[in-house]
């Protein structure tokens, strides 16, 4: 069978269902997904250095002779060490490698081998760990720039490497998107030459010229796709606003808005006075006050007959925005329903019934309010939290429910801190509102970075906070010990601190694994006061508001982005004790701890998510939560914004030229490609 880009990836030697089970893991199914899986990082192989000049701490690649035969011993826990010694004319080195018996005979004596890794240790104490390595001549790991790819269980660095080397021979088949014209416009490498060389460089400068091509691509059909979706909205309908008592609704909160809280108001009131829908993203950090502006906001559609639709991605978090605003709401006739999806049917049906006979004013819910049968008679106004959860095509089908003909308002809410240019980039079919400001009076989270020996110290810290009546989070960046890094995992670690260290106290472990009626059971009984410490991934990051907790435990903290850690660190300082973030790393990098210092020093979102995009790029940004528009694989500002302004330039001349891209259909299949990978639906 001729391979093709849409291959099964079985059609691959090697493959057979197991592995394509693991790479599907990988989000990799075709042929043609492995060209668009683009290595994480890049190893230098093309230093040999002597063992006697070989740097401490630093991947390094050098030839050496087998000096003894390996042996293999057992020890604790049932882990096989398999130890020797290479040489070269200049000193000598010792190699350890765990659990990888078949060393004994892949290294013969009397043989030169060429070695890949680090080497730690002082003077005749030297070794190398776990080193890559292949006979002297072979070729095939060493002498040049070598791809590293995010991998999962079963799935070897070596082994993906070389799938990507036999999806090379569908190259061919790869269509060009951008035109001649607009290559030389922008210097751009023809795509082909870009896959190859961004996975097998020749050279450092391939490969710069390489990524530029294919982040320019990515930040050009983002631009273009997004463009047209703000462009269908000019001819949409809305009810307008024109009512919009603010004074009536300030006067029965028990706290006056913040600046920054009145002037998101007033630039949505803006958007809500028009008979065009709105399309604003309310960006806040943690504790900014979100939830008042979104109930101003419902307020303006009650005051013009309207009634309003607000959805959070999880139970806990639907229910804590029920609580909030029946709170805020009281008393003044606006009536407030909760839906979510564990409710009972016949309760789910006195809430629909409520709704469609116009008594429920705003509707709180889950994906449940996307369900059949939940209809608005005059559905005003659509609000969703934490929009990175969401998909523009979840978005689009509530707004859909308005009737009538007429769309309805829509704001969405994000607690991540973005730089506002690179918000403009991934939210660009919306408006931009910013709470830059805190209400009064909140205490900031005292954060400190430790290093792993101070484990015993910080327990009994937590053990104190439990003592005082306050609980506790511990987050972990893995599930379970399958991971091959050997990250601090949720399972196995908080099996540990029930029974070893805190087997006095109520520890219970939550994941995202878990099946949801059970994690929602575990995290709920954390808000009630009925867990000291909960042990979890980051399945807490959003939608658990415990007033209560007032210490955050980070274990493998360099594993996460600096946004990510701020987002759990602010899951603690929410009630009226003093609150405490400690970052446990073990990471002897100082680039590391430098990122994770930026923490320490502010608690400032905005200032944090600056740093982040800075150090990693938007296509880490948010890692495999971004789900509000396309991913971006490739894209990084690396400094400055250049390349962002050509591809906007670019995508609005082209445009301008041809609105549907008729005469490009290439580009328009890549563009519709990269909305619909979302769900999203670009057409």
């Amino acid at each position: 069978m001729d391979l093709t880009l849409h291959s099964p990836l079985t059609a691959l030697p090697g493959v057979g269902q197991a592995r394509a089970k693991a790479l599907a893991k990988l989000g990799l199914s075709a042929v043609g997904d492995l060209l668009a899986y683009f290595p994480r990082e890049y190893e230098d192989r093309t230093l040999r250095e002597s063992i006697a000049a070989l740097p401490l701490e630093e991947p390094v690649c050098f030839a050496a002779v087998v000096a003894e035969p390996f042996r293999t011993s057992r020890v604790r826990g049932g882990m096989e060490l398999t130890k020797g010694r290479v040489v070269d004319a200049t000193g000598q080195l010792s190699l350890t490698f765990f659990n990888q018996s078949y060393v004994r005979q892949a290294l013969q004596t009397g043989q030169t081998y060429v070695f890949y890794g680090k080497v730690t240790g002082e003077g005749y104490r030297r070794q190398m760990v776990n080193p890559s390595f292949e006979r002297e001549g072979a070729n095939a790991l060493t002498g040049g720039i070598f791809p590293v790819y995010p991998l999962t269980a079963g799935i070897t660095n070596r082994f993906l490497t070389g799938l990507v080397r036999g999806a090379l021979a569908c190259l061919p088949q790869v269509a060009e998107p951008l035109g001649e014209d607009l290559r030389r416009q922008y210097d751009l490498a023809p795509v082909q030459a870009a896959y190859r060389d961004i996975h097998f460089p020749p050279d450092w400068q391939a490969l710069a010229r390489a990524r530029r091509r294919l982040m320019f691509e990515e930040l050009f059909c983002l631009t273009l796709g997004l463009t047209r979706i703000r462009g269908r909205r000019q001819g949409q309908q809305a009810a307008p606003f024109p009512r919009q008592d603010l004074g009536a609704f300030t006067a029965r909160l028990p706290f006056p808005l913040t600046g920054a809280q009145r002037r998101a108001v007033e630039e949505a009131g803006a958007d809500l006075r028009q008979p065009t829908p709105m399309n604003r993203l309310l960006q806040g950090d943690v504790g900014s006050g979100k939830t008042v502006v979104a109930a101003a906001c419902a307020w303006f559609a009650w005051e013009n007959g309207c009634q309003t639709a607000l959805m959070a991605p999880t139970e806990l978090l639907a229910q804590q925005h029920a609580k909030t605003l029946e709170g805020l709401l009281a008393g003044s006739g606006l009536v407030v329903d909760l839906l979510t999806g564990s409710m009972t049917a016949a309760q789910k049906r006195a809430c629909r019934e409520r709704l469609a006979a116009g008594e429920t004013h705003l509707l709180v819910g889950t994906h449940a309010l996307l369900s059949e049968g939940v209809d608005f008679p005059r559905l005003g106004l659509v609000i969703t939290d934490e929009q990175h959860r969401f998909g523009v095509g979840q978005r689009a089908a509530l707004a859909a429910k308005g009737g009538q003909g007429l769309h309805p308002h829509v704001l969405v809410m994000s607690a991540t801190p973005i730089p506002r240019t690179l918000a403009l980039m991934i939210y660009g079919d919306l408006d931009l509102s910013v709470l830059d400001e805190l209400p009064p009076g909140r205490t900031p989270v005292a954060t400190y970075l430790v290093h792993g020996d101070k484990r015993q110290r910080l327990f009994a810290f937590a053990r104190k906070q439990v003592a005082q009546g306050r609980q506790v989070y511990v987050v972990c960046p893995a599930v379970d010990q399958e991971d091959p890094e050997g990250m601090k995992a949720a399972q196995q670690y908080g099996r540990w601190l029930q029974t070893q260290v805190f087997p006095d106290l109520r520890v219970a472990i939550v994941h995202g694994r878990q099946k949801p009626k059970d994690k929602q059971e575990t995290m709920a009984a954390f808000a009630a006061g009925q867990v000291d410490i909960l042990v979890s991934t980051t399945v807490i990051e959003v939608g658990v508001d415990v007033p209560n907790a007032n210490l955050m435990i980070v274990e493998d903290a360099d594993r996460f982005g600096l946004s990510q850690l701020h987002q759990l660190r602010g899951r603690v300082g929410r009630g009226q004790w003093q609150s405490y973030c400690v970052l446990l790393s073990d990471s002897r990098s100082e680039t590391t701890r430098q990122r994770l210092r930026a923490l320490t020093a502010t608690n400032d979102g905005f200032v944090i998510a600056e740093e982040d995009l800075k150090l990693r790029g938007p296509g880490d940004f948010f890692g495999a939560r971004q789900h509000g528009l396309p991913q971006l694989k490739l894209a990084s500002l690396e400094g400055d914004m250049r390349l962002l302004h050509q591809a906007q330039a670019a995508a609005r001349a082209l445009l301008a030229q041809d609105p549907d891209l008729a005469g490009h259909p290439a580009l328009r299949q890549r563009v519709e490609e990269l909305f619909q990978a979302q769900g999203d639906g670009f057409n």
